[in-house]
């Protein structure tokens, strides 16, 4: 058995205000990692500046590694944990910015960096597609990462599976208004690959948009270990800030994956029109 706790985080950045949303992931960790232990902990997309960035955005990109990256490093190694967060990076080129998903380890070390590939919308304006889908070799197992529209996309979730993947961490900003969407594309993945899903959406609002929380942990038959559904803040009636935890064994993956042959039975030669353009 190879069991893991993971805890997957649900909360409302400030938008723009990097150290208060630095302090208050901060407080999260520990909260979680004092509680009871946990090996990996995932933050919502964009957790450290808020989604509607507009032209402040080049205010709050940072290289990785940077200030912000090093302090969550530090957090790691205070608690011993892995930590998947999200933050706007950028590449030594000022210009060149990205919506990011960062993998820090319990060594205090800087696993990887994965760069949004579908943007949406003004996001278009604002960053560069990625163009590489890595999987991380952790003391855990192996790990892939995505961000907000990405799971809508089921092209990306199974090439980080036949990559080896057997943890997706989503990172999300998900609209309120479409939250069927975010509960079945999620467990649509898990039950397509086999594999298990670490969701984590945020909740609140920015400038135009409400955000629908729902943050949960998902098994490779669909299974929903842990979520955040239910809880809502009683003086707004949207979703409230807060954190789930479950604790599964990754050797569940190759067991079903085994019995059932989901990805054993692809027949690649035929499915030629995916990677054409539409």
């Amino acid at each position: 058995m190879r069991e893991i706790t993971i805890a997957t985080v649900q909360m409302k950045p400030i938008l723009a205000d990097q150290e208060e949303n630095l302090i208050k992931m901060s407080d999260f960790i520990a909260k979680i990692a004092t509680q009871q232990h946990v090996d990996l902990i995932v933050f919502p997309e964009l957790a450290t500046s808020g989604y509607e960035l507009g032209v402040r955005v080049t205010e709050v990109a940072e290289r990785v590694p940077g200030p912000t990256v090093n302090l969550l490093s530090q957090r790691a190694s205070e608690f011993g944990v892995y930590i998947a967060f999200g933050m706007v990076t950028k590449e030594k080129v000022e210009s060149i910015l990205f919506n990011s998903a960062v993998l820090v380890g319990p060594e205090g070390d800087l696993v990887g960096i994965y760069n949004k590939v579908h943007l949406r919308g003004e996001q278009r304006m604002a960053f560069r597609e990625g163009f590489k889908l890595p999987v991380f070799d952790t003391e855990m197992g192996k790990i892939g990462m995505m961000i907000g529209w990405d799971l809508a996309f089921p092209e990306v979730a199974r090439s980080l599976a036949l990559d080896g993947a057997e943890l997706l961490c989503v990172l999300a900003n998900w609209d309120a208004n479409v939250m069927d969407e975010w509960r079945t594309y999620i467990r649509a993945r898990a039950y397509e690959n086999t594999i298990y899903i670490a969701a984590a959406n945020r909740a609140g609002e920015d400038v135009t948009l409400t955000f629908g929380g729902e943050s949960m942990i998902v098994g490779p038959r669909g299974q929903v270990y842990a979520s955040l559904a239910d809880e809502i803040d009683p003086e707004t009636g949207q979703p409230a800030e807060g954190y789930c935890v479950a604790r599964v064994d990754l050797d569940d993956v190759r067991r079903y994956r085994e019995e059932l042959q989901t990805l054993q039975a692809r027949q690649p030669m035929v499915y030629r029109s995916i990677v054409r353009r539409y």
